[in-house]
Parts: structure tokens; sequence; C-alpha cells
């Protein structure tokens, strides 16, 4: 794989066809708190709610929307931090895209926010593959956290990962 051919880039109405490529997999949603798209309308409302955050980005492959990153920054007293989250297709996983994705949010993300001191990540336990992105792009594993969220119908552990703006942003290779 190419990785000069992975972008990250806001939304665009004639992604939807793709969007449900890969967000009407479960595999691909199962760790996520994305809710699967098995219909069209269901990929245009999640392009029309990704116009609206502050940092809904798609990863895409030769401009194609293969996946989705997020950042959504606290508020008030809390504004110097962020959480992050990201889903790429099925077929995309293990190839270095993720992280490539990750990398190039990183690169922006410190601009894009300026109060932003720390992004952090939830990873289920379980999810080591999503926990070894996260370590190849330079995000620090702080520990775990017990019974932390309320996911898909039950209280689940979750580990947390952290990027400070301090932190050194890897190169894009």
């Amino acid at each position: 794989m190419d990785l000069s051919r992975i972008t990250v880039r806001p939304f665009k109405l004639t992604d939807a066809e793709d969007i449900l490529l890969w967000a009407s997999d479960d595999r691909v949603t199962s760790n996520t708190r994305l809710n699967t798209c098995v219909t069209k309308e269901q990929a245009v409302a999640l392009i029309e709610e990704c116009t609206v955050k502050p940092f809904k980005r798609s990863i895409c492959l030769d401009d194609r929307s293969i996946g989705m990153i997020w950042v959504n920054p606290w508020t008030g007293d809390d504004n110097f931090k962020a959480d992050l989250g990201y889903a790429i297709g099925f077929n995309y996983w293990g190839k270095g895209i993720a992280t490539k994705a990750l990398k190039i949010v990183l690169s922006q993300v410190f601009h894009v926010f300026p109060c932003l001191k720390r992004l952090q990540s939830f990873t289920l336990v379980e999810n080591k593959a999503s926990q070894r992105v996260l370590q190849k792009a330079g995000f620090q594993r702080e520990g775990v956290l017990r019974k932390f969220f309320y996911f898909k119908g039950s209280f689940q552990d979750f580990l947390v990962h952290s990027f400070l703006s301090t932190d050194k942003i890897p190169p894009l290779d």
C-alpha cells in the first residue's frame, strides 16, 4: 500500500456511497460509538452531522472515503482537552492507513484548536489493533479505566492513551 495516497479531508455529499461500504460493516462500527449505516439516507445524515461538528474528517484513499477520524473538543474550563476516535473499512485494516491518518490529524489539530493541550483516545481493552495504531502515532498509554463507559448495552473497561501538545509529532513518512 502506497501510503502517499492517503489523505484526510472534510466529508462531501458525494461520499455517501463510499461511506456505506465501510459504515455498514458491524466489524467497523462495533468498536466505536458510530451507528451502523445501512441506507444512503443514513450515510447522508452522517455527512451532514460531520459538517456541523468542529473536526470530523474522511479518511480517503485516492480521494474515496474509506473511514473517518474525529476530534471532539471539550468546552468551558476543560477546553484544553479533546477526545479522538476513528474507524476504517475492514478491507483496510492492518495496512498502516489508520496510523497515517492519525499522524496527518496530529500535524493539524493543535493549530485548529490553539487551546488544546491534551488529545485523548479511549479503546476497548480487547481492541489491541487500535491500541497499536495509537502507539505507532506517538500516543502514550496511560492505563485502564474500569467500567468507564456504558457501551453498546453494558459497562466496559477502556484503555486511555494521550498525546500532548508538547509531544513530538511523528513524521508522516
